[in-house]
């Protein structure tokens, strides 16, 4: 008798069907306009004007950019064309570099370069994470956010300032602290051996470390700090302490950011140019040992560009240059590759 009685009351009476129609009428109308708008606001030939021009003008800007990375390219390669001729592919793996008889090889300054990098974020990263895990992780909000200002503003100190530090200060204290216990401890290794002097490829290395760890560790803090509080709720609900929950929640949800900072700060340590020419020595010849004085692609353009003797020396450090260009290109689509790579089976997991 109930569900009777509430079936019926249920069931509109003649008067309020028109209005109940026109409502349902209404209600589609606005449906109907809704999904219009949406559609318009997705169909490319039925944007407002404002629409196309933000489109056009966004799209130009990105033109932009690929055309003047082009013309570089171009460029670059107009000016080493004599070079290119002259020596070919033999540049590239060829250790002399003699402008008073014009013959040059690159392949001591790209050891140098790399060498002198992979040094650096050995240095770097670990100082980077450690400074980034604290920052988003131990260190209270009002200290964290004073912490952080004081180690990015190491990316506002000028190069030369670097170079002049690594001079008079650090290369000397390397020579005379850091040098004789690295040989005392790890001289049998070829890498710890032969005389110290304070220009070196350890110097350049470390003042390289100091340059980088400020771009390495701010990408790396804003990764831990968009890690969901959640996952740490999670860790911490399943009984983990600080660091396991570190090590289960926060390094693996932001190992593609890390991965991203690292090649960040690589691609600054190829391309310094006044601090390491300051502090490596600038010699043309490829050593095992870091004790020694060597060279990079940046610091021999900068060092010998306005002194070059003939036009082959002039082609040829074009072609330094555009060496340059092209190991960024490639680490550029490298870092992409590995951090989508890395995103891709992290969400395959997931999955």
């Amino acid at each position: 008798m109930v569900v009777a009685v509430a079936i019926h009351r249920s069931i509109p009476s003649p008067k309020d069907r028109p209005r109940l129609a026109e409502l349902a009428n209404t209600v589609t109308e606005q449906v109907a306009a809704t999904r219009t708008g949406t559609r318009r606001a997705r169909g490319f030939g039925v944007r407002s004007i404002g629409d196309r021009v933000f489109n056009l003008t966004t799209l130009m800007l990105a033109l932009v950019i690929l055309t003047l990375l082009f013309g570089v390219t171009v460029d670059l390669i107009v000016n080493a064309m004599p070079s290119i001729k002259a020596f070919g592919l033999h540049f590239l793996v060829s250790t002399d570099w003699d402008p008073s008889n014009d013959q040059y090889g690159a392949l001591p300054f790209i050891y140098g370069t790399a060498v002198s990098s992979m040094l650096a974020l050995l240095i770097a990263v670990p100082l980077a994470l450690g400074v980034a895990l604290c920052l988003s992780e131990m260190a209270p909000t009002w200290l964290s956010h004073k912490l952080g200002f004081l180690v990015e503003l190491l990316a506002a100190i000028p190069s030369v300032v670097y170079g002049l530090w690594g001079v008079f200060i650090m290369g000397p204290w390397l020579r005379d602290h850091a040098d004789p216990a690295l040989a005392k401890y790890l001289g049998f290794l070829p890498f710890f051996q032969g005389p110290r002097i304070s220009v070196s490829m350890l110097s350049a290395a470390v003042v390289l470390a100091i340059m980088v760890l400020p771009y390495i560790s701010a990408v790396c803090t804003d990764v831990f700090r968009a890690v969901p509080q959640t996952q740490r709720e999670a860790a911490y609900a399943l009984g983990a302490t600080r660091w396991e929950m570190v090590r289960m929640a926060v390094l693996p949800f932001g190992v593609s950011g890390v991965i991203g900072a690292v090649i960040l700060g690589l691609g600054r340590a190829l391309g310094e140019t006044i601090a390491v020419a300051m502090v490596i020595g600038n010699r043309p010849e490829i050593s095992a040992s870091v004790f020694l004085p060597s060279s990079t692609l940046a610091s021999v353009i900068a060092n010998e560009f306005v002194e070059a003797t003939s036009d082959l020396n002039l082609a040829a450090l074009v072609e330094l240059g555009l060496v340059l260009l092209v190991l960024g290109l490639i680490l550029n689509i490298a870092a992409r590759t590995l951090v989508y790579s890395t995103t891709q089976r992290r969400f395959s997991k997931g999955n």
